[in-house]
């Protein structure tokens, strides 16, 4: 007897289900949606910047603020106009697990250029749009920055405790240092990305205004402006500088 084949209207389904899913693959605020998030999605953040600088990278296991840390920094170093890109999911989701390295220099006149470029019916849409963008990272900023103290508090307390614990070996000793390192330098980059998103939004206003004027250049001006105070009030490290070498390995930890 031939096998019964299968609908095709089912194929459809499941195609369109998983068009879905590439399409929306962020949730409010441009945020991973939970039902994707898994543990240690973006754990390799804080080992490709130690690495980009030419730090060690860490091999001792994160903690969950660590881990938090790194999910939270992921949307605000992730270009504002790739977040709903279809191509966006596979960062996202740590598939491809590492960043693209244009996203280690800021060209202030790209957000404008993809504000700018996009089909829309109205300017309004334009105006919108930026202003969002501004708002989700004010929206971002406290949650970011009160696990960033917890994870720098601990550091400080971390490393204070080396000179006491006894019979630390060599390795044991560096990978605690590079992992204090590898969460400065997270924060960091953060820091710094936040400061060239201000500098970007404000370029895309500025075009903005110029090409298209409206009323809501007011809006947008007063979101740009908190989210530069925003930041202003959460500089907890020296911005870092990247694109500069590859790291040498840490010695394994003896067992």
């Amino acid at each position: 007897m031939p096998k019964r084949r299968r609908p095709a209207r089912l194929h459809v389904d499941l195609s369109l289900c998983l068009l879905l899913v590439i399409v929306c693959p962020n949730g409010d605020f441009g945020r991973v949606r939970p039902y994707f998030v898994t543990d240690g999605i973006h754990a390799w953040v804080g080992r490709d910047a130690a690495r980009d600088r030419g730090a060690p990278v860490s091999l001792l296991p994160l903690t969950d603020d660590e881990i938090l840390l790194r999910d939270l920094a992921y949307p605000m170093i992730e270009p504002p106009y790739d977040r709903q890109r279809w191509y966006s999911v596979l960062n996202e989701y740590g598939l491809a697990r590492s960043f693209n390295p244009a996203w280690y220099y800021c060209d202030p006149s790209a957000y404008a250029a993809r504000l700018m470029t996009d089909y829309v019916r109205s300017e309004t849409t334009r105006y919108s749009r930026l202003n969002v963008d501004v708002r989700n990272d004010v929206a971002r900023l406290d949650q970011f920055f009160m696990t960033a103290r917890r994870v720098l508090d601990m550091d400080q307390k971390r490393g204070k405790s080396l000179g006491f614990v006894q019979g630390l070996s060599g390795p044991e000793i560096a990978n605690a240092q590079a992992r204090i390192g590898e969460n400065a330098l997270v924060v960091g980059w953060v820091q710094r990305s936040l400061n060239d998103r201000v500098a970007s939004y404000r370029f895309a206003l500025e075009r903005l205004v110029v090409a298209v004027p409206s009323p809501m250049a007011v809006e947008v001006d007063r979101s740009i402006a908190l989210l530069q105070t925003r930041i202003a009030g959460n500089v907890l490290v020296p911005a870092p500088d990247f694109g500069v070498a590859s790291a040498a390995p840490v010695p394994r930890i003896s067992k």
